[in-house]
C-alpha cells in the first residue's frame, strides 16, 4: 500500500469510506459484515476509516468504533469523521453552530469509543454560520486534545481561506471522479500551493465506475441513487455507455477492470493525497491490490477524456447531494 501523510502522520493512500455500511443510504449491511469490512481494510494496509455521524445516523461511527476494539491497537486506524450536519423529520441540514459542534464531538467520541479523533472535519459549509467561527471552536478541540488534525469537506478556495485564517487546515474533502471534476480548476491547484491534503469522495461515482450495474436497473428508494440524477435516464444509459468503453479500454491496454483504472486516474491527478473507497463487504476491496506498480501516463488520460465527453453528453455533478440551509 502506497502512503502519504497528513498532518505529519502517514496514512494510506487509499481510504475506506464508510458511508455504505451505515445501513440507511445504501441498503442494510450486517453488523458483522461491517466490522469485518472495517478489518479486512486494516489487513490491507489500509489504515484510513472515513466516517461520519450522518451515515447511518449514528451506526457507521459505531461499527467502526467495534473494529478498533476488536483490532485492539487504536493506534493501527487513522480516524477521520465530521461534523456540521443535523437531520430531522424534514431532511439534512448544515449546522456548524457552537453547541451543535460540541455536542456532535462527544457523541462521535462515544459512538467510536476512543479519546481522540486523527482528523476532524467540518462536512459542510454552514451558510448562517462564519466560518471563522467555526473554525474558532475546532481549534478549542484541537488544543483540548480531543482531535489531533482539522480538516473540511466540500469547501470553495474562499471557505478555505477564511477557515485557515483562523486555525490549521490539513485536509479538504471533496468529490472527484472520472466524471464529476469541478475541484480542477481551483480547489486541487489551491490545496496543492498551500499543502492541504485532498481526500476525495466517490471515488467510483456511487459505484457507477464498480462495473456492476446494468442498464435498466432500478433503485430503492431508499437507496441514496434513487435520488441522484446520474442514475436516471436518459443519462444514465449514458453514463452506461461511458463505463463500457472504459471497461474496454482498460481490458485492453492494461489488462485491469474498470473499477481499478477510475481509482488508479484519481490517485494519479496532481494534488490528489487520498482516494476513498466505499464497501459494504470485505471482498469488495479486493481490486485495491489491483492500483500497484502501474500508474497512467498523458496519453491514456488524453484517451479517458474523449470516451468521457464522447458518450456523457448530458453531464451532472454531484449537486443533489447539498444539505439544505436550516430556518434561523
Amino acid at each position: 500500500m502506497k502512503m502519504t501523510t497528513i498532518a505529519n502522520v502517514e496514512v494510506s493512500r487509499i481510504g475506506l469510506g464508510t458511508w455504505a455500511i451505515g445501513g440507511s443510504e445504501w441498503g442494510q449491511v450486517p453488523d458483522d459484515i461491517a466490522v469485518a469490512t472495517c478489518l479486512s481494510a486494516v489487513d490491507r494496509g489500509i489504515n484510513l476509516i472515513d466516517t461520519a455521524p450522518i451515515y447511518g445516523r449514528g451506526h457507521a461511527e459505531e461499527i467502526v468504533g467495534k473494529a478498533m476494539r476488536s483490532h485492539g491497537r487504536r493506534e493501527a486506524f487513522f480516524i477521520a469523521t465530521k461534523a456540521g450536519l443535523e437531520w430531522n423529520e424534514h431532511g439534512v441540514f448544515a449546522n456548524s453552530t457552537a453547541p451543535r459542534l460540541r455536542r456532535e464531538l462527544e457523541d462521535s467520541l462515544r459512538r467510536l469509543n476512543t479519546d481522540y479523533i486523527d482528523l476532524y472535519q467540518v462536512h459542510w459549509p454552514d451558510t448562517r454560520t462564519p466560518i471563522a467561527e467555526v473554525a474558532r471552536v475546532l481549534l478549542e478541540f484541537q488544543r483540548q486534545g480531543k482531535v489531533r488534525a482539522l480538516g473540511v469537506s466540500n469547501f470553495s478556495v474562499a471557505q478555505m481561506e477564511e477557515f485557515r485564517s483562523v486555525a490549521p487546515l490539513s485536509s479538504n474533502q471533496p468529490p472527484y471522479n472520472l466524471f464529476e471534476r469541478e475541484i480542477d480548476n481551483a480547489v486541487l491547484p489551491w490545496c496543492a500551493a498551500k499543502g492541504v491534503a485532498v481526500l476525495t469522495y466517490s471515488s467510483l461515482c456511487r459505484s457507477l465506475l464498480a462495473g456492476r450495474l446494468q442498464r435498466g436497473m432500478t433503485f430503492n428508494e431508499k437507496d441514496i441513487r434513487h435520488v441522484d440524477p446520474k442514475f436516471q435516464e436518459p443519462r444514465f444509459s449514458q453514463y452506461l455507455t461511458a463505463v463500457e468503453r472504459l471497461t474496454r479500454f482498460a481490458k485492453e491496454r492494461y489488462q485491469k477492470s474498470v473499477v481499478e483504472l477510475a481509482a488508479r486516474w484519481v490517485l494519479d491527478r496532481p494534488g490528489v493525497s487520498v482516494a476513498l473507497w466505499g464497501a459494504r463487504r470485505p471482498d469488495q476491496l479486493d481490486a485495491v491490490s489491483g492500483l500497484s506498480n502501474w500508474s497512467l501516463d498523458s496519453s491514456a488520460m488524453a484517451q479517458i477524456d474523449r470516451i468521457v465527453s464522447e458518450s456523457v453528453t448530458d453531464p451532472v455533478g454531484p449537486e443533489y447531494l447539498t444539505p439544505g440551509v436550516r430556518e434561523a
